[in-house]
């Protein structure tokens, strides 16, 4: 695997070419979404790239009605709220991300332990594109 740095622009430059990757410790195996230059564990710096699969399942969420500028500005507000939650991978990591293809208005239908399966959602086009990792049911 190639030499990137542990850094956010690498970790966005996979999500680009829609991947998952987060570091791993070579010294305790912790892994840690998005990857850091530094264990999360035990503070070494000998860490790996690593590919996960993206599934996961729901651990937590909230419903958000009062968007920031960035998602107001896509559309999102009092009437066309969205789901942002914390999604338990499978490898172990946890990730926040935004979750689609659920009714955001209804949040009583959401549950917690739902499995979940990883998506990207792109804005842009060639060196301005974006790609945010969002989950799905």
């Amino acid at each position: 695997m190639e030499k990137r740095p542990f850094n956010d622009a690498s970790y966005e430059q996979y999500l680009n070419d829609r991947r998952i990757m987060g570091s791993r410790c070579k010294k305790c195996s912790a892994l840690a979404l998005p990857p850091r230059p530094i264990c999360v564990s035990c503070h070494g710096s000998d860490l790996e790239w690593v590919e996960l699969k993206g599934k996961g399942k729901l651990a937590g969420f909230t419903s958000i009605v009062v968007a920031p500028p960035a998602m107001a500005r896509e559309g999102f507000g009092r009437n066309n709220p969205y789901v942002v939650g914390v999604v338990e991978l499978d490898e172990g990591v946890k990730a926040v991300s935004r979750i689609t293809g659920v009714d955001a208005r209804n949040p009583d239908q959401i549950r917690v332990g739902m499995p979940l399966q990883a998506d990207f959602a792109s804005k842009g086009e060639g060196h301005a594109r974006q790609t945010s990792l969002v989950f799905k049911p």
